[in-house]
Formats: C-alpha cells, sequence, structure tokens
C-alpha cells in the first residue's frame, strides 16, 4: 500500500454498480488466500461494497521462504528477524447510508491495536475506483509499504493482531450478511 493515506470522504460515484459488476463478475477465489476466502465471498454479497483486494498477511524467515506462506510462525528462539508481507483488504463502498454504515465499522477496527492496524485510502485504487478504503495490518511506523522486516517478537505480536483482525472483519462481514438476508 505506497499510496495509502488517510480515509479519503465520500463522493458520488455514477459507476458503482457497473464496476461492482465488474469485479463480481472477475473474482476468482483461486487467486484469495485460503483463510480469508470466505471473507471475500461475504464482502461479495453484501451490495453496497466490493472487494478489490485482499492478502492474509504472509511471515517469511529462517527455513519459510514461501511467499504465500500462511502457516503460523514457528516457535522458535533462532529467528532473529522476519520479513512480514501486509494483511489487509481493500474495498469499494457505495456512498449510501449502508456504505457508511459500513465505512464506519471498519473504521472502529483499529481500535483493536492502532499501532499495528490501520485504516485508509490507497490512491492507486481511488484514481479508478472513488470510495476506496484498505484496511491493513503493519506497524504503523511502516504503514506506507507492503512489507516489513520485524524482529521475531514483533513478528509474534503482527500475526495475534492479524488473526484478531480477520476475525473481527469475520464477525462484521456475517453480521451484514444476516442484515440483509432479514
Amino acid at each position: 500500500m505506497e499510496t495509502f493515506v488517510a480515509a479519503k470522504e465520500f463522493v458520488t460515484n455514477p459507476v458503482y454498480q457497473k464496476k461492482r459488476a465488474q469485479y463480481s463478475e472477475g473474482l476468482n477465489i483461486q487467486t484469495i488466500d485460503r483463510p480469508i476466502v470466505d471473507i471475500v465471498l461475504g464482502f461479495a454479497e453484501i451490495p453496497y461494497c466490493y472487494t478489490l483486494q485482499s492478502c492474509f498477511g504472509h511471515f517469511l524467515c529462517k527455513n519459510q521462504n514461501d511467499e504465500n506462506n500462511i502457516t503460523p510462525l514457528p516457535a522458535s528462539g533462532s529467528i532473529t528477524s522476519v520479513l512480514y508481507r501486509i494483511a489487509y483488504i481493500a474495498l469499494c463502498i457505495e456512498q449510501s447510508d449502508s456504505g457508511r454504515m459500513l465505512f464506519d465499522r471498519l473504521a472502529e477496527i483499529p481500535k483493536l491495536d492502532s499501532q499495528y492496524i490501520q485504516f485508509g485510502s490507497a490512491g492507486w485504487f481511488w484514481k479508478d475506483n472513488v470510495n476506496t478504503y484498505a484496511l491493513q495490518v503493519e506497524p504503523d511506523r511502516y504503514k506506507t509499504r507492503d512489507w516489513a522486516t520485524v524482529g521475531y517478537q514483533e513478528a509474534l505480536h503482527i500475526e495475534e493482531i492479524r488473526n484478531q483482525f480477520f476475525i473481527r472483519l469475520r464477525a462484521i462481514v456475517n453480521q451484514l450478511i444476516a442484515t440483509e438476508s432479514s
């Protein structure tokens, strides 16, 4: 998210429905990290948003160099540094009362740990999809980067926060789907 900035204000988006349909048709489950497929599919059921991109967040370290690794960090005293590839979800949200409600709920998620979770906009998404917002799990000092090299203990903390982040996001999606169904 090298162009991550504070959340921008909603603007009129006359092509929202057209863009949502395009992204929905192009949604390829095979490209989504397995642990968050249900979240992305859940957002696809909500008519006032759509997912642009997502990543579960990956930890690369000694003896673990798979860029798509989704296994927990190993318990090891010999690991001193970890390359962390950012966990995030980028959504385009409709300018509507329901969209504003979703925006407000997402904006609350950083309260889990504001030093490691940010809510804002990503400029390169906004150019093609106004009203685009991103939630990311990244040390605040690296919030404009897609990756960071951190110490092992901090990586363990990031992993815990990332897991809580997706639990909270999953709960929000499930509540919104239930509301839409009733």
